[in-house]
C-alpha cells in the first residue's frame, strides 16, 4: 500500500499539542490530491470521535494511493526523554521529503538499519553530507546561548514540533540560527531529535563513530515548555476504539 499523506499526534487523555497544524499539513497534501475540503471535514470529526478521551494514543490518519482515507488508531509508547543516533551512511533516499506519508517504508528500513548499530534514531544527510533531519524527527542544536535549526528550505519535513519550540525560542527572547551542519560540527553540542510523539528527545551518543554528544542541560526546561501547549481536543468516546488495527472513513 502507497500513500500520498500520512500524519500522527500524541493524544494524552484527550490532550494534544498543534493538533491544527497537522490537520492543516495534512489537508494540503489532500487537496493536491483531489479531496474535497467537505470530504476532509467529515474525516476529521470521525477521527476525533475515534479516538477515546483517555489514555495516551498515537493516532495516524492517512490518504491511501486509492483515494481512501483511513485512520489507525495506535496506543503510544512510554515517552523516550533521550535517543542514541545514528548517522545514515547513504544519502537522503526520500522521493518527497517535505511530504510525510509517501517514504514512510525507505523511513523504516533506515530505522532498522539504525537499530543494528544500537540506536533509536536514524539522521538522514545530504549528498554533501550535510544533516537534515532524523527519519521520523527534526533536529535541533545548540550552540552557546543559540536554539540552531536546520533551514526551513532545505529537503526537510515541516515538523510542527519544530516549529512550535522555534517559536517558543523566539518568545522567549532566545536566539535561533539556521544552518546545515557537518557531523563534526555538533561535538559536544546539546542535541534534540524532536517529534509529536516523544516531544524532545536529547541525543546522548552518536552511535558508529559518530562525534562527542554534548550534555543534556536544557531539554527538561524546554520539555515542560512545549508540555504547556497542549490543548484539549474533541472525542466522542470514551473507551476503547473502533478496531485497534484502523478504521477506514
Amino acid at each position: 500500500m502507497t500513500l500520498h499523506a500520512a500524519d500522527s499526534w500524541l493524544v494524552d487523555d484527550g490532550r494534544v499539542r498543534a493538533v491544527d497544524r497537522h490537520w492543516a499539513r495534512f489537508s494540503a497534501t489532500c487537496g493536491e490530491h483531489g479531496v474535497t475540503q467537505e470530504a476532509l471535514t467529515a474525516f476529521r470529526a470521525d477521527v476525533e470521535r475515534a479516538v477515546p478521551t483517555h489514555g495516551r494514543w498515537f493516532p495516524r490518519i492517512e490518504l491511501r494511493d486509492d483515494g481512501e482515507l483511513a485512520v489507525l488508531v495506535r496506543p503510544a509508547p512510554a515517552r523516550e526523554p533521550t535517543v542514541v543516533a545514528w548517522i545514515a551512511d547513504v544519502p537522503d533516499p526520500r522521493r518527497a521529503p517535505r511530504v510525510k506519508g509517501p517514504d514512510l517504508g525507505r523511513l523504516a528500513a533506515l530505522r532498522e538499519r539504525a537499530a543494528a548499530h544500537g540506536a533509536g534514531e536514524a539522521v538522514l544527510t545530504d549528498a554533501g553530507g550535510h544533516l537534515l533531519e532524523g527519519a521520523y524527527t527534526s533536529l535541533l542544536w545548540w550552540e552557546g546561548e543559540t536554539l540552531c535549526a536546520v533551514p526551513d528550505g532545505a529537503p526537510i519535513l515541516p515538523g510542527v514540533t519544530r516549529a512550535l519550540l522555534i517559536e517558543l525560542a523566539l518568545e522567549r527572547g532566545t536566539p535561533v540560527a539556521r544552518r546545515l551542519p557537518e557531523p563534526g560540527e555538533l561535538a559536544g553540542c546539546e542535541t534534540w531529535l524532536v517529534s509529536a510523539l516523544h516531544g524532545i528527545r536529547a541525543v546522548t551518543r552518536w552511535a558508529a563513530g559518530g562525534p562527542p554528544a554534548g550534555a543534556a542541560t536544557r531539554s527538561a526546561t524546554w520539555q515542560r515548555l512545549l508540555d504547556a501547549t497542549t490543548n484539549g481536543v474533541r472525542s466522542g468516546t470514551s473507551g476503547r476504539p473502533p478496531t485497534a488495527n484502523g478504521t477506514s472513513m
